[in-house]
């Protein structure tokens, strides 16, 4: 049975460098093209808002990083545990990444996601995120092939 998660008890805090090994060790259990160790380590370099979410026990359960660029934020990775998904907390990883952009002034919210991540796609739609483009080959793909990205926009 899927644990019910007390979102209150949850520990939800700025990733830290310490916290990077664990992310991206995440990052590659989750995604077939993951993120490198150095992405993440760019992006706090950069000073991108970035959160961990783990459970009172201190195990990690997700994370989102959010680069905001003059007045629009732009969605870079969320990614919860593989044996975590499906029990809300991608949605609340979205909130709070919303919560992040709207407390910078920002206008709107971009991501980029593949047309083959149905499970995210349905999550963006219903969360109110609309398709304003398509990138053309911008994901890495299976042997050696490359995947479309779509571009969807939500005003904060």
């Amino acid at each position: 049975m899927k644990p019910v998660w007390d979102l209150a008890r949850l520990q939800y805090e700025p990733m830290q460098p310490a916290d990077l090994p664990e992310v991206a060790a995440l990052e590659a259990s989750v995604y077939p093209h993951p993120w490198t160790l150095a992405n993440f380590e760019d992006s706090l370099r950069s000073q991108y808002q970035a959160w961990v979410l783990r459970d009172q026990s201190g195990s990690l359960l997700g994370y989102f990083l959010v680069m905001a660029v003059v007045d629009e934020a732009h969605l870079l990775n969320v990614a919860v545990a593989a044996q975590q998904q499906g029990q809300g907390l991608g949605r609340f990883l979205l909130n709070q990444a919303v919560a992040c952009a709207r407390g910078l002034g920002m206008e709107s919210m971009l991501l980029e996601v593949r047309p083959s991540n149905t499970r995210a796609l349905d999550i963006y739609e219903r969360y109110g995120f609309k398709h304003i483009g398509r990138r053309k080959g911008y994901y890495p793909a299976a042997n050696g092939q490359r995947e479309d990205a779509l571009v969807m926009r939500f005003l904060l």
